[in-house]
């Protein structure tokens, strides 16, 4: 693509600590991760081929079925310079249900999950408390949110043990009346008391935040463990909705808190797929650029 000259990760020094003390500038990588639908190809290793020769590090792959997909990934990625980052859900089921049944599935299905994001070196298995669509669920109330902490311990116990984590996702009040902020699942995660349970901030739901510079802040280094990004208009690629496009302010905080995670594309396309991907990484990129801060 003529890309292999850029760089698989952007660089620049962060000078401030979660607290907002100085401290000794560090390199802090932009990691950018593809979930697997975003890179063109008819087959996996087409997308790993892509993605390499763009310089992108992190492939997250779904959750649905990936105890039986370990052997694949994991050949797929042997030789390349791509890790498998976050695993996106997949569980059925849900952790706030209040049908015994409907949570058990969850169980079952989440602590698979989770021992499969282990054997492959994931960050963490992303996941949501309740959708609004997930009824019955248990009430919006302190109670509740005692219970999500006391079953999110043993989870991230459990995820701790497989040597992973619990992501939780925040989502814009459209698609979940539980959890939208940034802060918010991180409070929960530190409540909680478990180092396996971190959360992660998506940019096309921190619509809800009245900055993404606080949101990230917020969580800090000790709990933000992911990020997804999209266009901020319509959840395309990143750069088809223009100035609004404009994500300097939350990379700034990264930067600060010394993010070195993932940064991966959850999002659709409206166009040339090979195009506007490779569009899309150049624009992160320079943003990453335009907000160091030493």
């Amino acid at each position: 693509m003529g890309s292999a000259a850029i760089a698989a990760t952007s660089l620049v020094p962060a000078c401030a600590s979660p607290k907002g003390d100085k401290k000794a500038c560090e390199v802090v990588p932009l990691n950018i991760s593809f979930q697997e639908g975003i890179a063109p190809g008819e087959t996996l290793a087409e997308k790993l081929d892509f993605m390499e020769n763009l310089g992108i590090v992190g492939f997250e792959p779904g959750g649905r079925g990936l105890k039986g997909r370990i052997k694949e990934i994991q050949d797929a990625l042997n030789g390349r310079n791509i890790k498998v980052s976050a695993i996106c859900a997949g569980f059925d089921g849900f952790i706030l249900a209040e049908d015994p049944a409907v949570k058990n599935q969850f169980d079952t299905t989440m602590h698979e999950i989770i021992e499969a994001a282990g054997a492959l070196g994931s960050t963490g298995v992303i996941m949501v408390p309740a959708f609004n669509g997930q009824q019955p669920c248990k009430p919006h109330n302190q109670e509740t949110r005692d219970y999500l902490c006391e079953e999110l311990h043993k989870l991230g116990e459990f995820a701790k043990s497989c040597g992973t984590t619990v992501i939780l996702e925040p989502l814009n009040r459209k698609e979940c009346f539980y959890m939208r902020l940034v802060a918010d699942g991180a409070a929960i995660a530190r409540d909680a008391n478990s180092e396996g349970v971190k959360v992660m901030g998506d940019f096309w739901h921190m619509q809800e935040e009245t900055s993404d510079y606080g949101a990230f802040m917020s969580a800090g280094s000790k709990y933000l463990q992911h990020v997804h990004i999209a266009s901020r208009g319509n959840r395309k690629m990143p750069g088809e909705n223009g100035a609004v496009d404009n994500y300097v302010d939350g990379f700034r905080a990264l930067q600060q808190i010394g993010y070195d995670k993932y940064v991966s594309f959850e999002c659709g396309c409206g166009g040339d797929r090979a195009t506007l991907v490779t569009n899309a990484v150049n624009l992160l990129r320079a943003q990453w650029e335009e907000a160091k801060g030493c």
